[in-house]
């Protein structure tokens, strides 16, 4: 089935992404510690992270032109965080650096069993953006926009402004926010977490759960991530269960694998693949990138994506 949606053509970005970025900070231990118990680390390491700033460097990875908004700390942790998506080839234009404000952090305890992660994380309040701060432009130069709803108004501001310019609107959401009502049906295309539809519809059943979405608000495109067992589209009243891909070498960190699987949704879409053979696409992003520790180390390009579809 092809995506119901008709891509702009006058449009110096492919997608432009507004939220979130982080420095993560990743322990790797033998095992995920009891509570009240002691263990010692394997090693760490500080790496760039955060959901949208790594679906960027995704995206730009597969060759495609790619922006980001957002804001940074005015400090050392900042600079890193820019740089680290300008050294990838991503616009930072709309970057800000705000003075006395800390880039947001993530300790991420990594179990060397799996590669599981469980995520302890701090946004500084002084990163927030208001509506009236939303940083319009970059709604509207772009194919696709896309964002997380941590800051909800700015991102109402921003998809009415994409709609306008018949601007794609994607969204990576885990969670049920003030505004939310308001702000899912201005967007195009919805990816949950695993836990998402149960908190957003009351649906323990995922394919009932995106379907009440799809009716709810409008959103031609809703799906879920389902881990190592792959993903769940519901477009055109059907539903598309993708398996997930098994990791070459096995999987060292599942750090970033959501942010990595939309982004190879996204890139499927303006390549334009069928919601079947981009959600297979993205499947297989969000295994190349599990390689190794970090959200984006193993980010894969786009001759490592195709050869790890042709090998199935």
């Amino acid at each position: 089935m092809k995506f119901p949606f008709d891509l702009r053509e006058d449009c110096e970005f492919d997608c432009v992404g507004f939220g979130t970025n982080a420095v993560d900070f990743l322990i790797r231990v033998p095992e995920y510690p009891e509570f009240d118990s002691k263990v010692e680390l394997s090693d760490y390491s500080q790496l760039a992270g955060g959901e949208i700033a790594t679906a960027m460097v995704g995206l730009s990875r597969l060759g495609m032109r790619t922006a980001y908004a957002g804001r940074f700390g005015k400090e050392p942790t900042g600079d890193f965080g820019i740089a680290s998506l300008s050294d990838e080839g991503v616009d930072v234009r709309f970057a800000e650096q705000i003075e006395g404000a800390v880039t947001q952090i993530a300790f991420i305890v990594i179990d060397e069993r799996n590669g599981e992660r469980t995520v302890i994380w701090k946004r500084d309040p002084k990163l927030v953006y208001s509506a009236e701060e939303a940083p319009i432009e970059a709604a509207q130069i772009g194919k696709v926009l896309h964002f997380t709803p941590h800051d909800t108004a700015a991102c109402i501001r921003l998809a009415r402004e994409a709609k306008a310019h018949g601007t794609i609107v994607s969204i990576d959401i885990d969670n049920v926010f003030e505004g939310t009502n308001e702000l899912l049906p201005l967007v195009d295309i919805l990816i949950g977490s695993s836990d998402f539809v149960l908190k957003a519809t009351g649906e323990k059943d995922k394919r009932a759960g995106l379907a009440k979405l799809n009716e709810k608000y409008g959103c031609p495109v809703t799906g879920v991530t389902l881990g190592e067992s792959g993903s769940l589209v519901y477009c055109g009243g059907e539903f598309f269960e993708s398996g997930g891909f098994e990791v070459p070498g096995g999987c060292k960190d599942t750090t970033g694998a959501g942010d990595s699987y939309r982004a190879g949704l996204i890139y499927g879409l303006l390549k334009g693949m069928s919601v079947e053979d981009a959600a297979r696409s993205a499947n297989a992003v969000a295994a190349l990138k599990c390689r190794a520790v970090g959200a984006r180390t193993s980010l894969p390009t786009e001759p490592e994506l195709k050869r790890m579809i042709e090998q199935g």
